[in-house]
């Protein structure tokens, strides 16, 4: 018998092709969560930065009589709908780290076979 056709060797090249593909994939996964994380903090950033401008600005119902506040409710509502958004992309995040923890543990265990 040769050595092309043991079986044990014709799994172990599977084997070795998967833990290849795996380790793509999550390099691909902590790519993706890594990108997330960014635009999460450039949304957070974004969002302290409009708090701020809202926290300094003096009430524009007394600046022009009460024409502004339809418009400062829709800046609220609009707030309301982002902090929302970005509390659902957060938590997203973590289940993609979630996933690539465990796709790491996987892995880590495949490879200590």
């Amino acid at each position: 018998m040769s050595d092309s056709e043991r079986p044990d060797i014709a799994a172990f090249g599977e084997l070795e092709q998967l833990i290849h593909a795996l380790g793509e994939e999550m390099a691909a996964w902590r790519r993706r969560a890594h990108e997330a994380e960014s635009r999460l903090g450039k949304v957070e950033a974004r969002l302290k930065e409009l708090d701020g401008r809202a926290a300094g600005a003096e009430s524009p119902a007394s600046a022009d009589g009460g024409a502004a506040s339809p418009r400062v409710a829709e800046l609220e509502r609009e707030n309301r709908e982002l902090r929302q958004r970005l509390e659902a992309a957060r938590e997203r995040t973590k289940q993609l780290l979630e996933r690539l923890r465990f796709l790491r543990q996987q892995h880590e265990l495949e490879a200590e076979r």
